[in-house]
């Protein structure tokens, strides 16, 4: 049975006093990481130079960060709630002001999400990676503890602990210990928080070294509030959900259109005539492939688990059972209300969702024919930055050898649509984004950095439609992403393809894609937006509700600064305007109620000002 200590400082000298002062410690990426655990080594190596330690880990996880007046204030109270207990990472800390001892060093191959752009040490010390070859990247760096947060249930006098969020690279390592290809000490902190998850990472207390557990070392989970879907999102999560085949297979990757899919079947399967409609507004040149209601349903295979896979099982979409389960998963993350769902569920229904490994969701190595026969009509829905005109993907990093995320189990996914008969890779791309005050083409000529190369590319879908890319010519592919970029681009876009000899002289784009503005994905998307449809949030919300009317108000004063001459005008007609009854709950949620400075005073009138511009845009 394992060692058992109440005390982070205990468990960290136990720790070091049977490995020696050369730790190297595998973290699990994302909400798994045992912070009091890696917390107490980190302050033992930062008092003792003779000892080094590595920590390889994926996902670090951080408080947001708000920096103007009006982003504190409204974020503040929004991190005490969510965050508020959460103990800070104190190499995440230390790295982030530059301040790592020099006997400690820290590798990752998956970053959160733009978090470390310009950190130099993170930048250096990032390791590329497929998700499933990072595990055989540890075993070779020598891999001697993991720290693993867990769930605890006792059985029969006896403990067991769930692997629970985080089977992912932990269960094959497990496999590689038992094969005598490792040697490495699993470590526990129990947190009662985490939901106990039945399957492959349910654990005998004899598989660990030590576990940590006390009341002083409980914490709440790291709890990412959902974010609002946004009209952008909501087209392409429909478009793609249009690609979905009945029967099938369905896997979805990290991000907001992740929600907009789910939400987007669930439109299909409860109304599908509704569906239909929405799509004919939305891309009346291309019809969607699939648009009937789920009868034979899907099954779930996702290296993440988040919280719009619950929606999917409620609605009565993903039903379709492999091995008795209906959705496996490697990892999982999300809101308070996704890990108290799963609490909550009875045996049976829990039993139905299985964590396991990595290995098992991201490849078809191992069991291949088993893997084949349940991953029919598999749909691989991933996210990318920027696609380029001949079909390559940009997904993780900047053409200057930034990194903004990681490659993780993308890669795998392509290739295994590639590798299984009727299934298919979609990739999805906001056509444009803001770089301070220029608007820029996420449909590029090229672009000096790839994930996914134009050999393997597939489909790819925008908030202007889709584009079907395999098995078609250079100049097929070029004429396909044309009619997915925004309009205002697709004039230069087509004049580099020529001036490269890929197009004809002769080439124009179709008429029918030559209105492709954000105003016309709006104005396709309002009725079925006011018939609620398509809520801002699909899958419950976090936020108060005076918080969810500031969101739009302050995401309309985030772009002002795009177009300066219109920020007079807005304190104008803040300042004159009555607020109306609601405002003044919100105001109040800013301190904005009672201004006491002229700053004050200007940000409420913007805020008023922001306020009556949501209530219009709902209204148009």
């Amino acid at each position: 049975m394992p060692k058992m200590f109440s005390d982070p400082e205990a468990i960290a000298e136990d720790i070091i006093r049977d490995l020696g002062t050369n730790l190297v410690v595998g973290l699990p990426l994302g909400l798994g990481k045992a912070n009091h655990v890696v917390n107490a080594l980190y302050a033992r190596a930062a008092a003792d130079r003779s000892i080094h330690l590595t920590l390889f880990s994926a996902l670090t996880l951080e408080k947001p960060h708000p920096s103007s007046l009006l982003e504190r204030r409204f974020i503040s109270p929004v991190i005490d709630r969510l965050f508020g207990g959460y103990p800070d990472l104190a190499y995440a800390g230390a790295l982030r002001a530059n301040q790592l001892p020099p006997n400690v060093e820290v590798n990752e191959f998956f970053f959160l999400a733009g978090r470390w752009l310009h950190v130099p040490f993170a930048q250096q010390h990032y390791i590329s990676a497929n998700y499933t070859h990072a595990a055989s990247y540890l075993l070779a760096r020598g891999l001697n503890v993991i720290a693993q947060l867990v769930a605890k249930r006792t059985s029969d006098g006896a403990a067991r602990y769930s692997l629970s969020c985080n089977t992912d690279m932990t269960l094959d390592l497990l496999r590689a210990r038992a094969e005598g290809r490792a040697t490495f000490k699993l470590i526990g902190q129990v947190n009662s928080e985490l939901p106990f998850m039945p399957g492959a990472g349910d654990l005998a207390g004899e598989e660990f070294s030590a576990v940590l557990e006390s009341r002083e070392t409980e914490f709440p989970l790291f709890a990412p509030p959902s974010e609002p879907v946004t009209d952008t999102k909501y087209a392409i999560g429909l478009h793609a959900a249009g690609l979905v085949r009945d029967g099938g297979t369905l896997q979805i990757g990290i991000g907001q259109v992740g929600d907009a899919l789910a939400q987007g079947l669930i439109l299909r399967h409860r109304d599908s005539a509704q569906f239909a409609a929405t799509m004919k507004r939305l891309a009346p040149a291309t019809p969607p492939s699939e648009t009937s209601s789920f009868e034979k349903g899907l099954y779930g295979v996702s290296e993440m688990i988040f919280e719009a896979f619950l929606g999917l099982i409620d609605a009565g979409i993903i039903k379709r059972e492999v091995d008795d389960v209906l959705l496996h998963g490697a990892f999982f993350l999300g809101p308070k209300s996704f890990y108290r769902a799963l609490r909550s569920m009875t045996p049976e229904q829990i039993a139905r969702i299985q964590m396991t490994a990595v290995s098992f969701t991201n490849e078809l190595y191992g069991d291949e024919d088993r893997k084949r026969h349940a991953r029919v009509d598999a749909r691989f829905v991933n996210n990318a930055m920027i696609v380029t005109l001949l079909g390559a993907a940009i997904s993780d990093g900047l053409d200057n050898g930034q990194v903004v995320s990681g490659v993780g189990g993308q890669y795998n996914f392509v290739a295994q649509a590639f590798a299984l008969q009727g299934a298919r890779s979609v990739l999805t791309v906001e056509a444009t984004r803001w770089a301070g005050r220029r608007l820029e083409s996420n449909i590029r000529w090229n672009y000096g950095h790839e994930t996914i190369p134009r050999h393997m590319r597939d489909v790819i879908v925008s908030e202007y439609g889709v584009a079907d890319l395999r098995g078609k010519s250079d100049a097929e592919v070029i004429a396909a992403m044309l009619q997915v970029a925004d309009s205002r681009f697709q004039d230069e876009l087509t004049r580099q393809a020529k001036d490269a000899g890929k197009l004809p002289v002769a080439f124009e784009i179709p008429r029918a894609f030559r209105e492709n503005y954000p105003e016309r994905i709006a104005q396709a998307l309002r009725p079925a937006r006011q018939a609620g449809w398509l809520p801002s949030f699909p899958f419950g919300c976090d936020f108060t509700d005076a918080e969810r009317r500031l969101i739009p108000a302050l995401q309309f004063l985030q772009e002002v600064p795009r177009w300066p001459l219109r920020l007079p005008a807005l304190i104008w007609q803040g300042w004159r305007q009555q607020p109306q009854p609601h405002d003044f709950e919100c105001l109040a949620r800013l301190g904005l109620d009672k201004p006491s400075t002229w700053q004050e005073r200007l940000y409420r009138a913007l805020v008023i000002a922001a306020l009556a511009q949501s209530r219009a845009n709902l209204c148009l």
